[in-house]
């Protein structure tokens, strides 16, 4: 980077900011300071206003599964094992996805309760997660839906919080008013209900992010949404990351804006360091930045306007005898329509 251009890569805001705080170069552990402090700024500087920022918005499609009834199956009460004939359970469908999978639901013959898959063995050889409670089945019909689908792996939260869908008018709702509405989600049908769910396996702290339909795809549907990335920087090879590491990562900020990522960190750095004035400056310019950058409109975007209701008004003019209301004579009175208020 020129000395007086834009800040553009990870090395030129710690180059940048320490030049800015006076610190020595070269010392591990105060660049380890200088790195964290700029992506704590990366990471503030889209907290709460993510879905405002047109960088941070992404699109991906959910293909939904269609539902899986051919063969028959066999159960034991008591077991987690079934067991297919003429099922076809580890075989691709016409998108090459299993026709059963891992997480699946299953409702069985004459029974609304729903078992969820644990895995799929073979062709013929299906694992549920819980035993199977019922009256033993023999050769009986059963149905394989899936309501859950993983979302992109950067998915960080919807866009619109009213509508996960909007090109297929799916509405979004929260968990607890889904399992309300849908405590048995086993009947079938077009998608027209969504909720988000996160999942954290046993001994890792990242989320699994999926989202829940109802009714249950009963189709393979394609259903584009838009949401927010937790990916907020690009390595050098283009690769998407949550965080700058190598010296040629970039932020998603655009280059016109990247200097706010350095002032945020000043303003944290002189707090911690320094204890002086200098930190509320830094923040009070970063304040500043933030506001410009949050009124930055696109073209073609609405703008607030101020419109005054003057119908009543443009009405009660043209008809001021109107309702019986007066208006004001020339002695500082109010006539009275048809009655004569004489003098004094």
């Amino acid at each position: 980077m020129s000395t007086t251009s834009q800040v553009t890569d990870f090395s030129d805001m710690i180059t940048n900011l320490s030049n800015r705080i006076r610190v020595t170069t070269g010392v591990t552990a105060t660049e380890t300071q200088l790195k964290t402090a700029l992506n704590t700024a990366l990471h503030d500087m889209h907290l709460g206003v993510d879905y405002k920022l047109p960088w941070a918005e992404r699109r991906a499609i959910i293909r939904t599964q269609d539902d899986y009834t051919t063969g028959t199956v066999t159960t034991t009460k008591g077991s987690t094992a079934v067991t297919g004939a003429s099922t076809a359970w580890n075989t691709n469908n016409d998108f090459t996805v299993k026709n059963a999978r891992a997480n699946g639901k299953i409702v069985f013959s004459g029974s609304r309760t729903v078992y969820i898959v644990s895995s799929v063995g073979s062709d013929t050889s299906i694992t549920l997660t819980e035993k199977f409670t019922e009256t033993s089945l023999s050769a009986a019909t059963y149905t394989y839906f899936e309501d859950e689908y993983d979302l992109a792996s950067d998915f960080l939260r919807p866009i619109d919080m009213q509508r996960f869908s909007l090109e297929t008018a799916i509405d979004l709702i929260s968990r607890t008013q889904f399992r309300m509405l849908y405590p048995v989600n086993s009947t079938l049908g077009r998608p027209s209900v969504a909720t988000l769910l996160d999942f954290a396996p046993s001994g890792n702290t990242t989320p699994i992010r999926r989202v829940r339909f109802a009714p249950p795809p009963n189709d393979f549907y394609q259903i584009p949404y838009t949401y927010v990335t937790g990916n907020l920087a690009v390595s050098s090879a283009g690769a998407a990351q949550a965080n700058m590491s190598a010296n040629a990562d970039e932020p998603i900020v655009p280059l016109r804006y990247r200097h706010a990522i350095v002032l945020h960190a000043l303003a944290t750095l002189y707090r911690d360091k320094k204890d002086d004035t200098r930190s509320q400056e830094a923040k009070a310019e970063y304040v500043d930045i933030m506001t410009r950058i949050m009124l930055d409109t696109e073209v073609g975007a609405p703008r607030p306007q101020l419109r005054p209701r003057l119908s009543g008004y443009v009405n009660a003019a043209q008809r001021p005898y109107s309702r019986g209301g007066g208006r004001r004579g020339g002695l500082g009175r109010f006539d009275r329509g048809n009655f004569d208020y004489g003098g004094d």
